[in-house]
Formats: structure tokens, sequence, C-alpha cells
């Protein structure tokens, strides 16, 4: 009996050591792994510091009780065996929990930062609390099992109320993964204009839910996210923010369309030298298109720097074609239509 009770003491002594020394060794190993380049080192050592040294000490507790003796075959109802288990099922959740938890922290937070909207950040935000109560529903799991707690009713009820949380909240889930589409495929950033359906204006939000368009009323547009990735967007910021201008023109019948012509690249030459507005390269060119019903119709196209100007450049080029055709006797025709009556 003395030499059960020294082997149970000892037994303790040393579980004691091994879980002090555990308790000094990984603060140090930690440290070391600090100046490490990767992150992954520090996310382990950190998910089983504390698990590690309880393991231990209730480890030597349960040798030293057994080897002694007092330990009952079962404790209600339950074998001793089940108890263990279920210790190194919690263990093992707590460890696969914090581990990562850390990791979609730390790596998430890494990938969050190389893009300009905060749509990633709340999604791994999502994952890390989604993940973790993961991890401890299969836990449970596990431990109802392990006592032989039948876990088909449980499971059956899961995946009902999961259904029904799909179904109800699948307006919101469908904007959640459309919002994370726009952040992967970057259809357009924060800043650019688009035009989507009858909505034109610039971004100026990307959430997980919405997106948010200030029109050039200075109205604010919430666009769900679902209905953006599955519609056609205009983006007038990609490539970059040059535009053509496309100014349409009418002369009477019986107007020289060489000198028409010859005039409206004159005001594009003229445009460009007195205004930042008109670009030289691309040049810009006159079309003839077509006899219309009362008029000689064409195109005078442009290219302006900045989407910004399309306005400008209008109004600079439509006031001076108003001027030089008047100059030159040149008639700008409106509709007409000739009635004979017999």
């Amino acid at each position: 009996m003395d030499s059960e009770i020294f082997f149970a003491v000892l037994t303790l002594i040393f579980g004691g050591i091994a879980a002090g020394a555990a308790y000094f060794l990984l603060p140090w190993l930690k440290r070391k792994a600090s100046t490490t380049a990767s992150e992954f080192d520090d996310i382990l050592l950190t998910a089983i510091e504390k698990p590690l040294i309880i393991t231990i000490l209730a480890w030597s507790v349960y040798i030293a009780l057994t080897h002694f003796g007092i330990l009952p075959e079962t404790i209600a109802g339950f074998s001793v065996d089940q108890f263990v288990h279920a210790f190194f099922i919690l263990i093992g959740a707590w460890i696969v929990s914090s581990f990562s938890y850390d990791l979609l922290r730390t790596y998430g937070a890494a990938i969050a930062e190389k893009t300009g909207t905060d749509i990633d950040d709340r999604l791994f935000a999502m994952l890390e609390i989604i993940a973790k109560y993961l991890i401890w529903f299969a836990a449970l799991l596990l431990l109802l099992d392990n006592f032989n707690i039948d876990i088909t009713p449980l499971l059956a009820g899961a995946g009902i109320a999961g259904i029904a949380i799909a179904l109800a909240a699948q307006d919101i889930l469908s904007n959640f993964f459309g919002g994370a589409i726009i952040t992967m495929d970057k259809p357009f950033r924060i800043g650019d204009r688009i035009m989507f359906e009858n909505h034109f204006g610039d971004i100026i939000s990307i959430g997980p839910r919405s997106t948010r368009l200030k029109t050039l009323d200075n109205q604010i547009v919430t666009i769900p996210n679902s209905r953006l990735t599955s519609n056609i967007v205009i983006n007038y910021a990609q490539p970059d923010f040059k535009m053509k201008v496309r100014i349409p023109f009418s002369v009477a019948y019986g107007s020289d369309m060489s000198r028409v012509k010859e005039i409206l690249m004159e005001i594009a030459g003229e445009a460009a030298e007195r205004t930042s507005w008109v670009l030289t390269d691309p040049a810009p060119s006159v079309y003839f298109l077509e006899f219309g019903e009362s008029s000689l119709n064409g195109q005078l196209i442009l290219w302006t720097g900045n989407y910004d100007n399309v306005w400008d450049v209008q109004d600079f080029i439509n006031s001076r074609i108003d001027y030089r055709f008047k100059n030159d006797g040149i008639e700008i025709p409106f509709r007409q239509v000739d009635l004979r009556v017999r």
C-alpha cells in the first residue's frame, strides 16, 4: 500500500514538473516563433499552450488515481474510459477551435488588407465565428455519441433548422455572396462611375448586402449585390477615364458637306487648343452618316480625357457649331412635312 501511495505521489510530482516545464517552455518557444517570417508556428503554439498544460496535469492525476485504486469502474452509470474520451474530445475541440479562429483572423486580415473594400473583412469575421461554432457543435455530437446518447434526432433537427434558416435567409445569402463575387471579380471599385439599368453615378461603398451609388443629382441609390452580379453593368472608369464623345449634327439638303466637315474639324481643333477637355490622340473625326427625312445627318467624334468632362465638351462644341454654321450660312433644319392638297 505504501508503494502505491509513493507511486501515486511520484506521478503527481512528475506531472507537476512536466506541466511547469511546459508552462515556461511554451512561452519561450512562442518568443522564438515570433522572430520567424511565418505566422503559422505562432498560431499553432498559441492553440496548444493551455490545453497541453491542462492535459499533462489531468493525465498525471488520472494515472495516480488509477494506480492507487480509488477510481470506481463507473460514475453515474458511465465508465471511466468514457469520461477520459470526453476529456480528450473537449481538449481536441479547444485546440482545433483556437487554431482555426487564429488562422482565419491572421491570414484573413492579411488578405483583406490588399483589397479596397471592407466586405472581405466582414466575410472573414463571419467565417471565424462559423468555424468556431461548427467545431464545438461537432464536439457536442461526439460527446453525446461517446455517452451512447442517440444523436439522430439532433442531427435531423439541425438539418431541418438549417433548411429553414437557409430559406429565410435566401435573399441575405444571395446578396452576401454577390458582395463576395464583386470583391473577387472586381467589375468596379469605389469611385468608379457606372451605369446600372437606369441608374448612373459613382460607387461610394460596397457592403456585404448592397452597393451604394451616388448619382449626378447627388442622390444615393442602394442596389442589392445579387442584382449587380446577375445584370449588365457599364463601368466608365475601366480600362481608363478616357471617353468617346459623339456630337450629332444635321444640315439642310443642298449644303456643301465638304465645307461642313471642314468647319467641324476646325471646331474640334479649336476645342483641343482652347480647353483641356478634348484630346488630340485619338484624333477627332467627322462622319456623314445618312440622308434623313429633312436633313443630312452625321456625327463629330471626339475623345475626352475624363468622363466628367463629357457635358463640357458637348456644350463647347455645340455652341461653336451654332456660331460657325450661322456665320457660314449653313442651315440647321427643323423637321418639316410637305402636304399637297388636291
